[in-house]
């Protein structure tokens, strides 16, 4: 949308939360900029000879509670405000995942797809050396994101080996399990995200069994937590991603397009299904279901699409998925939003458990991996319910709430250096 501000978006909550709170604005006026910001140009050598350059971002929100934490990106619409934006949520989503971190993040402006294999290794290890000097296990951990996966993070752990002379494996998560990385991660978003509706059903005395959901985006978030809802029972009636909407009023085959979306990476290009139509994009939100699960990206509950909402819920599994505007036309008309700075704080906590194990160099089963995430989603989740029941305030506002009081008490302790 144009005009769209994701970082302004963040700071109206940020300043309502802290009015809520009655913080002083001095008390908490380091949250509202972020630490660092590096922007970089990668000079890479394309495969017929040319060479391109592409600008990098990587963002240090805070580090008041820890190490900075959070992804990299790679989308040809990544930018400073998205990227800057991404960041401050993450210091809000660690403090409320109650993890000993920071927000950070990073991005490329680039479309991957349209690299090869050997394009994509020489950007992400150029993009390494431009920000080796502010990342580090102790420092800053970059993890996954949109477009990025675990051969990425192997890169560039293994660049970061190289500039640094020594292997060492916390300074990425999301990696492959040969390379340190951990079983149960590449699920936790998704996995914490069930965790969180589950939680939600015990408080409105629901089941699972009886909800219906639309899906907006198939990505990792998407797919895995559609697959893990769908075995509990939720029946999904629409699923959309990149190439298109599916529909089957009976429920759509979820584990079939998982399957398929996972050996066509990651994209339903193509799925066909026994009972399922296209509908529009643009009909996704307004289908007459219970749930809508966002994961997909940023500012897609807007203006333009809120009016179309009929269910009574709204999972965020994407980041900012909601803006502004949509957010206060739901609390007006009674529906709720499970915010995804509590929602999908799986990923961040499944990455933490990760730099934990290989901190320690012991690695846990998945079982145990499985049992401390929901503990962990769990607690997130009561600290925000008692908030939001207090102060009689929405999940998001509570979220906020939460992580503020979080951030300015390390740093009061920690004391400033202005």
């Amino acid at each position: 949308m144009a005009g769209y501000n994701p970082y302004e978006n963040m700071l109206h909550v940020l300043d309502k939360a802290a009015e809520v709170l009655g913080c002083p604005r001095n008390d908490y006026e380091f949250v509202r900029y972020p630490e660092r910001e590096l922007t970089v140009s990668i000079p890479v050598t394309m495969d017929d000879g040319h060479v391109e350059v592409f600008s990098g971002y990587r963002v240090q929100h805070s580090t008041a509670r820890g190490a900075a934490k959070g992804g990299i990106r790679f989308h040809p619409q990544s930018d400073e405000n998205e990227v800057k934006a991404l960041a401050a949520w993450m210091t809000i989503k660690n403090a409320i995942g109650n993890i000993p971190y920071g927000g950070a993040k990073g991005g490329i402006k680039v479309d991957p797809h349209k690299l090869s294999k050997r394009e994509l290794e020489r950007l992400t290890r150029m993009y390494v050396r431009r920000i080796y000097p502010i990342i580090g296990p102790d420092q800053d951990v970059p993890a996954p994101d949109v477009n990025t996966n675990g051969q990425i993070m192997a890169w560039i752990a293994d660049e970061y080996a190289a500039l640094s002379g020594k292997w060492q494996p916390g300074v990425v998560t999301g990696k492959p399990l040969e390379v340190g990385g951990s079983l149960g991660r590449n699920e936790a978003t998704g996995r914490g995200l069930l965790f969180t509706l589950e939680t939600w059903c015990e408080k409105n005395h629901r089941e699972m069994k009886d909800l219906t959901m639309v899906v907006q985006g198939f990505g990792n978030v998407g797919s895995v937590g559609s697959l893990l809802m769908h075995k509990e029972g939720v029946k999904i009636i629409a699923v959309g991603d990149i190439n298109g909407t599916w529909k089957n009023p009976n429920g759509l085959d979820i584990e079939a397009m998982y399957v398929y979306a996972n050996s066509h990476g990651r994209s339903l290009k193509g799925y066909t299904e026994e009972g399922a139509s296209f509908i529009p994009d643009s009909e996704l939100f307004a289908q007459d279901v219970d749930v809508i699960f966002a994961a997909a990206m940023e500012n897609q509950l807007n203006a333009s699409t809120m009016e179309k909402v009929k269910a009574k819920l709204i999972l965020e599994g994407a980041n900012g998925p909601t803006d502004e505007t949509a957010d206060k036309y739901f609390e007006e008309h009674g529906i709720e939003v499970l915010p995804d700075v509590m929602s999908n704080v799986g990923g961040v906590v499944g990455s933490y458990f990760e730099w934990v194990q290989n901190r320690t160099g012991y690695y846990w089963t998945e079982d145990e991996y499985n049992a401390r995430l929901q503990k962990k989603m769990r607690e997130a989740y009561e600290g925000v319910y008692a908030l939001k029941e207090k102060y009689h305030v929405t999940y998001r506002l509570a979220s906020y709430m939460l992580a503020l009081q979080r951030v300015m008490a390390a740093q009061k302790l920690r004391g400033f250096l202005g």
